[in-house]
């Protein structure tokens, strides 16, 4: 029996789902895609993962869409696609992801174009190998990007700098993409899964649910102006702020003057 396409470990509240086409670079072909939709589907549903790592088997992340499959097949659910719809969970992906609501990393072994850029994009942030490389190439193959690629780039790195990686389809070395604030760490690829675990391991120490709740008022004032995420955020904390005790906040506050303390030491 084949391993699955996208394959789920899970240990200690950390779920890591690794794309398991190595032999074609991850690319993602339907089946791909539907299985990473399932696995999304299904760790959404289970309470006792707090953080998923987003990462690739072999040499890349993911090489984006399939071009041999789609060079057969057309876009899906595009004029030139033949075949029946796809289903939800596959045409949805993306919408899947997003709809998550806790931490996703994502741990860039290798390379991310285009497709496979934009479901980087799809992660909370990213920790990269110094093997990873970034590229949009929709132009160079004549499609336009569907996952949030033009719109999420360029507010990450400014919109100069994602119109020059989009007009050309040159790439973008991992430490580059450190330096323009795409990823937040540059680690050896050794690093890498260890890194992103700890940095699991810090998010599930934190008020249980409450991560999730942090993660859903920054994701909804993202797409608001500045003005209309302050004043939702507002109406959030006061909604939350009616839901706190004194003992809970003083047990809290003594934990984190007590992690403080460790850290500084450290």
């Amino acid at each position: 029996m084949s391993e699955p396409l996208a394959l789920v470990e899970k240990t200690d509240g950390i779920a890591v789902v690794t794309l398991n086409r190595p032999e074609a670079m991850n690319a993602l072909s339907r089946a791909l895609v539907s299985s990473i939709s399932r696995a999304f589907s299904e760790l959404a549903k289970d309470a006792e993962t707090g953080v998923v790592i987003l990462t690739g088997a072999g040499r890349a992340f993911c090489a984006g869409l399939d071009l041999k499959e789609l060079s057969a097949q057309g876009i899906p659910g595009g004029e030139s696609d033949p075949s029946t719809p796809l289903g939800s969970d596959t045409l949805d992906m993306i919408d899947i992801i997003h709809g998550f609501d806790r931490p996703i990393i994502g741990a860039i072994n290798g390379v991310a174009i285009t497709g496979g850029f934009e479901l980087a994009l799809a992660c909370d942030f990213l920790i990269a190998s110094a093997e990873a490389r970034f590229a949009d190439t929709h132009a160079r193959v004549g499609v336009l990007p569907g996952w949030g690629l033009s719109q999420k780039l360029s507010r990450m790195i400014g919109i100069g700098r994602a119109k020059e990686l989009a007009f050309t389809g040159n790439y973008l070395s991992a430490e580059q993409a450190l330096a323009w604030g795409l990823v937040n760490r540059v680690v050896a690829p050794d690093e890498l899964l260890p890194v992103c675990r700890s940095l699991a391991a810090d998010i599930l120490s934190c008020v249980p649910g409450m991560v999730s709740h942090y993660k859903r008022v920054i994701d909804q004032g993202y797409g608001m102006t500045f003005a209309e995420g302050l004043r939702m955020e507002r109406e959030a904390s006061r909604e939350h702020a009616g839901k706190l005790t004194a003992e809970f906040i003083a047990t809290r506050t003594r934990g984190v003057q007590e992690r403080g303390r460790k850290q500084t030491k450290d």
